[in-house]
């Protein structure tokens, strides 16, 4: 790897791990509509005006459906959902959660004739990665907090589906014209729900700064980086970043918010990313990273 390469690819590792920590921030004074809608806004106003320039979004023409159906299935859901489980869940926890997407694109990637290379080391990178998860569900939440973790389960499943609408349906649009307007089309649907949620009371400027930094950061220039990444070192080399994620996720979320480190932390964590890691050890049929 170039050392162009080493830079883009350390800078997004650190960046998409930092989503989890700035929305366990901004939910204790706003609204997830409300955060949501300013993420996806702010990301859209930085998006739209790069797509435009280049001529990416004339190229959509034709393929609007599965656009809207990606804005839906990637980023809608997913982001609703992962800002809802972060009201109950810590960061950390939430973070690692979610670094079970490959497991789950690998199974979806099978299960629709995508890929039918199970083998054997997958299928241990499976179960691996299933156990992980039950140990740190299983130690670390309590019945309450069950209806954060389904909320999550929402996500997991949209983010191992977005890549495969891009890899199936939208391979040949430029990709990062679709996700500019799949952000100007959330911006349009979360608009009227953060209208009614905006919160009426004094909100401190440590939680605007922090969907700033979630919105222009970690969502349009992260976007930026990740297609120099994928030019730089392709997009097999680009996916390793998901194990790199969740660690920055639950270093930021021990250091910064002290949240514990906790027995189902330190038994599934490694359980998760070795199990990811084996799940995906060949690659499958499409190639996608999830957002934080």
């Amino acid at each position: 790897m170039s050392r162009r390469g080493l830079i883009l690819f350390l800078s997004l590792g650190f960046i998409w791990g930092l989503p989890y920590l700035l929305i366990k921030v901004a939910v204790e004074d706003l609204t997830p509509p409300v955060i949501i809608f300013l993420r996806v806004a702010i990301a859209a106003l930085v998006l739209i005006p790069i797509a435009w320039k280049q001529g990416y979004l004339s190229q959509l023409k034709g393929h609007w459906k599965w656009v809207f159906g990606f804005a839906l299935i990637e980023i809608a859901g997913p982001f609703g959902a992962l800002t809802y489980a972060e009201i109950r869940l810590s960061s950390s926890m939430t973070g690692l959660l979610i670094a079970a997407v490959p497991i789950v694109s690998a199974i979806i990637a099978w299960k629709l004739g995508l890929d039918d290379r199970l083998s054997g080391t997958r299928l241990i990178g499976l179960g691996i990665g299933i156990l992980g998860v039950a140990a740190l569900v299983g130690l670390d939440v309590s019945g309450g907090d069950l209806i954060s973790v389904g909320a999550l389960v929402i996500t997991i499943v949209g983010y191992a589906i977005g890549p495969i609408i891009v890899a199936r349906k939208l391979s040949t649009v430029p990709a990062l014209g679709a996700i500019a307007m799949a952000m100007l089309i959330n911006s349009v649907i979360y608009a009227p729900f953060a209208a009614a949620t905006w919160p009426t009371q004094s909100v401190p400027a440590i939680t605007w700064t922090a969907v700033l930094v979630l919105g222009l950061v970690c969502t349009a220039f992260a976007f930026i980086l990740f297609f120099s990444l994928v030019a730089e070192v392709g997009a097999a080399r680009t996916t390793v970043i998901t194990y790199i994620n969740p660690a920055v996720a639950v270093v930021l979320g021990v250091i910064v918010l002290s949240e514990p480190i906790t027995l189902g932390l330190i038994i599934g964590f490694p359980l998760i990313l070795i199990g990811s890691f084996l799940a995906t050890r060949k690659a499958p049929a499409f190639e996608g990273e999830p957002m934080g």
